[in-house]
């Protein structure tokens, strides 16, 4: 898309938005990102900071003005674990930052809204996904969180195909991502993180949850922002895309790979199978992104692991991921 300057990133202090900043800050774009709570990783003279709350409408009258695209990157999210005790964590600020996001989105103009979804929308299958494949079937565990995407992707159709002056959407379907500014607090943290931490700060043994066996698409999130990054300046049309790597693998495989290079291969894995379960299988057909923008991943998942452990020694040598607030909008 030709002309587009003014870029505005929704969850500027999150795990997305956190990496996202620090490489759109090396570009000539003109960028604002929004925080809730958690102050920003990322400071550089290109990045203008607005604190505010996207639940609230009259909060958010301003910062969509003179925007080009905006990047909807906030979102209330955990882990399995707060997701099991409290299901509905997902569903009502959500709905509400996302549906104010596109209304205001559409009433400044704005020519480009790119909202990131989640794979939970598509239903439990062994083969790989394609866009076109997405039902209102969801895995048990997921239900809520996958209907609260889905619903949102349905927004986003009706602003960019069910009114008058329309706005282009572009819905993004990524695989688990992983790597620096992740969550690794116990709480909310997801499976790479959490067996990153345990492993590193166990001798003996540590607890998995499940039997290991589960498959899921990783990708490394350099390789996620590299391909953000190719969307918001080159595609001009309205499209759904899954964003991930398109190499399955089992959190065995990564467990393993881990052990390795934490030289811990020693430690005893005790598998929990009575904890709450992830989607047993997903994996995820990239050749539509692949076509549109001309991307693929080059980050292989050994290499993508000890980038964030050796990120992880050293943004936590001081200070525990507890004191490392989490808020992502």
């Amino acid at each position: 898309m030709k002309n587009l300057k003014n870029i505005l990133i929704t969850g500027g202090s999150g795990f997305i938005g956190s990496n996202l900043l620090n490489k759109l800050a090396q570009t000539n774009l003109n960028v604002k990102a929004t925080y809730f709570k958690k102050k920003p990783l990322i400071t550089s003279k290109n990045i203008e900071y607005i604190q505010t709350d996207l639940t609230n409408r009259s909060s958010c009258k301003e910062i969509f003005k003179n925007i080009d695209c905006v990047l909807m990157a906030a979102a209330v999210s955990s882990g399995a674990k707060i997701m099991n005790l409290n299901p509905l964590i997902h569903l009502n600020d959500n709905i509400l930052m996302n549906t104010i996001a596109l209304e205001e989105s559409h009433k400044n103009d704005v020519k480009k809204f790119i909202f990131l979804s989640s794979n939970t929308v598509y239903p439990l299958t062994d083969k790989k996904v394609i866009e076109s494949d997405a039902t209102f079937d969801f895995y048990k565990s997921y239900h809520i969180v996958a209907w609260m995407k889905r619903f949102t992707e349905v927004m986003c159709d009706m602003y960019s195909s069910k009114i008058n002056n329309p706005m282009k959407t572009i819905i993004l379907r990524p695989g688990n991502l992983y790597g620096p500014f992740d969550k690794f607090d116990r709480e909310k943290s997801k499976v790479v993180p959490s067996l990153i931490r345990k492993i590193i700060e166990n001798n003996e043994a540590i607890d998995v949850w499940g039997d290991g066996k589960d498959i899921k698409d990783f990708l490394y999130i350099d390789d996620f922002v590299e391909a953000i990054i190719k969307i918001i300046l080159t595609s001009d049309k309205t499209m759904t895309l899954n964003l991930s790597s398109g190499n399955p693998i089992t959190i065995n495989e990564i467990l393993q790979c881990i052990l390795k290079i934490l030289d811990k291969k020693h430690l005893n894995i005790n598998y929990d199978k009575s904890m709450p379960s992830m989607i047993p299988v997903r994996k995820i057909n990239i050749d539509k992104i692949t076509n549109e923008i001309a991307w693929t991943p080059s980050t292989s998942i050994e290499e993508g692991l000890e980038k964030t452990i050796d990120w992880y020694k050293n943004f936590f040598k001081d200070k525990s991921p507890e004191q490392f607030e989490t808020h992502d909008y």
